[in-house]
């Protein structure tokens, strides 16, 4: 983590927005920097803050290859959690999309962003919506 971040003080926020923004595959190395940045403000310590950053980089990762080369993002602390919504202007998918058990690297499996993301976070929800996917990670501050 950026030494300034870690050195930025931390509180409990209300339920607020965070971040909210639209991506590119250009903005993932930003998006990722200001994601760290906004969960460690609203609390989130490591090892959880890098899972979480994590999952939430695979997720925009989809966005941009999978679902229109563009996605948004809104970030927000809700109930002792954090909240992160991406959605994106693909074709959408549903959760059997996921692998169960680990895929494997070799076997050209699709999903291992998505079966490390549900993994790495509280909840993973998939919608589709009426254009696109909506995939929400939840992840609990304490």
């Amino acid at each position: 983590m950026d030494a300034n971040v870690a050195d930025l003080p931390r509180k409990r926020l209300p339920q607020e927005r965070l971040l909210e923004l639209l991506f590119g595959g250009e903005d993932l190395p930003g998006l990722r920097l200001r994601v760290t940045q906004c969960a460690a403000l609203a609390g989130l310590d490591e090892p959880r803050l890098g899972d979480f950053v994590l999952a939430v980089h695979e997720v925009a990762c989809n966005a941009v290859e999978h679902g229109g080369g563009r996605g948004r993002l809104l970030l927000h602390h809700q109930d002792g959690a954090l909240r992160c919504r991406v959605t994106d202007d693909g074709p959408g998918f549903t959760e059997e999309v996921i692998p169960p058990d680990p895929p494997g690297l070799l076997s050209g499996e699709g999903g291992r962003g998505l079966w490390l993301t549900r993994q790495l976070t509280d909840r993973l929800e998939i919608a589709a919506g009426a254009v696109g996917a909506v995939v929400t990670l939840v992840i609990a501050l304490s």
